[in-house]
């Protein structure tokens, strides 16, 4: 579809520039034009072709258009154990309930559990999630029979999956559609022999490719892998030649100044998820010290069973909220930089390069946030409205490759929100009695 979105107040996410009145169109899956109206003749002297007819004009009437939230770490199947397990520590929360649970899923009613989280992605002003989760597969169905951008990373661990699965999903689902990609990955050290680790390894080198896990997320994690190996998760993953050709850890709570300091030298995301990490104790991740050391920072939700909603609005807030009381520092981590890692970071983490800001030629991948609610009034500085009072109610449009998949409180996607509720709980019912 042609659409023309005008009237707008229009946040790109570019570097250096504020937030401008203005207008997009979009052609297809893509971005044409971006800007102020005051060079439209000139843009169609220069270009006939430019001239389109539309098959929709939107008056965002002062709205805000944005990037869409990148989610950067989440487990979308774990909806059904939203509230099931909560209030116990990791290793309990994750052996006892989580896992067992795990064991009776199939990749049918992980492709159902997915849909879930989507509908909540969607109006949430979520375009993109960094999935890891058990069925690559039938995630990827999922996502593509609701429209959504997916970006699925490897879960290999010594009760699933095998390096051969994460070669065979890389060379296949990254060829599947332009809605799915596939990345290299495992689920983390302490569940993944060394043999395993480096299998993984190997395949990075193979493909010259990104690798990403979970990295630090307690510190009894950190301690195990110093037991085992002398050295921390990070600089142990270094060791063996994991982070060669770049990628990230999801958590990174528990580093060390050389644990930054390798990360900073491999180019790795830090992935920070700090409404989970509160929940289960795991700790605060150094923000601060990340972004001193030029290490770039990316949010995720994690999954619905830890978090246990996928709303980008609270990490935001979470992330320099918890980042001051950490520094004892109220100009830590300022909520422009927060906005960026919720966008355009968590877009390159993902290999998303073509999704980190609103600009020609851009996917058409983005929002729009309503600025007439009480929570955004009086609009002293949008960004830090967003970061420091927005929520989910805000959200009134989300556009996925081009296309409306969510507007004014409806889902325009495959399946009606009462058909996805319905199967889930009839999931609910065989599985968690």
């Amino acid at each position: 579809m042609n659409i023309r979105l005008y009237n707008a107040k229009i946040l790109s996410m570019k570097e250096g520039q504020d937030v401008f009145e203005g207008e997009i169109w979009i052609k297809n899956d893509r971005i044409l034009y971006v800007g102020d109206g005051s060079d439209i003749d000139q843009i169609y002297q220069k270009s006939p072709d430019a001239c389109i007819i539309w098959d929709r004009e939107i008056d965002c009437k002062g709205n805000l258009l944005m990037p869409g939230f990148k989610n950067a770490h989440t487990h979308s199947g774990m909806t059904l154990m939203r509230s099931y397990a909560d209030d116990l520590p990791l290793d309990q929360w994750l052996n006892q309930m989580i896992f067992p649970v795990e064991a009776k899923m199939s990749g049918e009613d992980i492709y159902h559990l997915s849909k879930l989280a989507i509908l909540e992605y969607l109006t949430s002003g979520i375009t993109a999630v960094f999935d890891m989760y058990l069925t690559p597969e039938s995630i990827a169905d999922a996502f593509d029979d609701m429209g959504m951008r997916c970006v699925q990373v490897g879960g290999v661990n010594d009760f699933s999956q095998s390096p051969e699965m994460v070669e065979e999903m890389y060379l296949k689902l990254n060829k599947k559609s332009p809605l799915q990609s596939y990345v290299l990955g495992f689920h983390a050290e302490y569940t993944c022999q060394r043999k395993l680790l480096e299998q993984i390894a190997a395949l990075s080198h193979k493909y010259e490719a990104p690798v990403f896990m979970h990295l630090a997320e307690t510190e009894g994690e950190v301690a195990g892998c110093r037991e085992r190996y002398g050295m921390s998760p990070v600089a142990f993953l270094d060791s063996i030649g994991m982070f060669d050709y770049g990628g990230g850890g999801y958590h990174c709570v528990h580093v060390t100044e050389e644990d930054i300091e390798i990360m900073k030298k491999r180019g790795l995301f830090a992935v920070t998820n700090p409404a989970s990490n509160l929940k289960l104790a795991s700790g605060i991740a150094p923000v601060s010290r990340f972004l001193e050391r030029g290490v770039r920072v990316a949010i995720g939700t994690d999954g619905p069973a830890s978090n246990n909603c996928l709303d980008m609005f609270r990490e935001m807030f979470l992330v320099t909220g918890l980042a001051k009381v950490r520094q004892k520092d109220a100009q830590a981590v300022d909520a422009f930089e927060v906005l960026k890692m919720a966008t355009t970071n968590g877009a390159l983490a993902m290999g998303l390069e073509e999704a980190d800001s609103l600009a020609p030629g851009k996917l058409a991948d983005l929002i729009m946030i309503d600025l007439r609610q009480p929570n955004m009034q009086p609009v002293h500085n949008i960004p830090k409205n967003i970061v420091y009072s927005g929520s989910k109610q805000n959200v009134i449009m989300t556009m996925i490759n081009g296309k409306i998949l969510y507007e004014n409180g409806t889902c325009y996607v495959s399946d009606s929100p009462e058909s996805i509720y319905r199967n889930a709980e009839q999931i609910r019912q065989r599985i968690i009695k």
